[in-house]
């Protein structure tokens, strides 16, 4: 924007968006913050990750879940310390925002499991950025990211509509709804190669040993020992 003497300045910080009250939100449940606490069906994790994580994928289980979390891993925002596009480890898309230690932030979130009679959420990963060879995104998003909340409901429904793969449950093919959308490259944008995810997971796991070391929890551990047996056998 310009000021009275045409000078260019920002209009807000790149981090505003997060001062903005969730109570001002058209589609906001009313019972959002009720006393007797909320359900919740489903937590949705998301990064910007040009390549090799696909669409949308769900999580085996709860632990698992929590792992997908963890190891989150995103092109660097406004929001975040780092400058320019770096693939930066992002845990729960909340590092600029942890306030106590990781290991004991992963703990809290297992024993969301050890709570009698809990109905867990299941847990899903999106990314709506992967990118073609050519650079250009492989799915329209905004609007149409509408079509993957649509299979994420329907398999919180209990849907049979995926399949298993070594990173978790993707859809199977014709799952999601592409009806009068422009062709898209479905199998390219659910593509694992096995050499990214190599790479992914010494990352995640240098990453562990060099924040988290002796507080990791031996849930996390042995999830990342696992995808990386999976990984190995792709």
């Amino acid at each position: 924007m310009l000021t009275d003497t045409g000078k260019k300045i920002l209009a807000a910080h790149p981090n505003s968006r997060f001062c903005t009250p969730a109570s001002q939100c058209p589609t906001m449940d009313p019972a959002w913050e009720s006393s007797e606490g909320v359900p919740i069906d489903a937590i949705v994790f998301g990064g910007r990750r040009p390549e090799g994580v696909p669409l949308v994928y769900e999580s085996f289980d709860w632990k698992h879940g929590v792992f997908v979390g963890a190891a989150m891993r995103s092109e660097s925002t406004a929001a975040a310390e780092h400058v320019g596009k770096v693939i930066m480890h992002d845990p729960f898309a909340m590092r600029p925002f942890f306030g106590y230690n990781f290991g004991d932030y992963l703990g809290h979130w297992l024993s969301m499991e050890n709570h009698q009679g809990a109905k867990l959420p299941k847990i899903f990963h999106v990314n709506w950025f992967r990118k073609s060879s050519e650079g250009k995104f492989l799915w329209p998003g905004f609007g149409e990211n509408s079509r993957v909340l649509d299979w994420i409901c329907r398999r919180v429904d209990g849907e049979d509509n995926s399949k298993k793969t070594p990173i978790g449950l993707v859809p199977t093919k014709g799952s999601i709804n592409t009806n009068n959308l422009e062709p898209v490259d479905m199998d390219a944008i659910f593509d694992l190669p096995k050499e990214f995810w190599e790479k992914e997971v010494q990352s995640i796991r240098t990453y562990f040993d060099e924040q988290v070391n002796r507080d990791l929890p031996e849930e996390i551990a042995n999830q990342l020992n696992a995808l990386e047996e999976r990984v190995r056998n792709m």
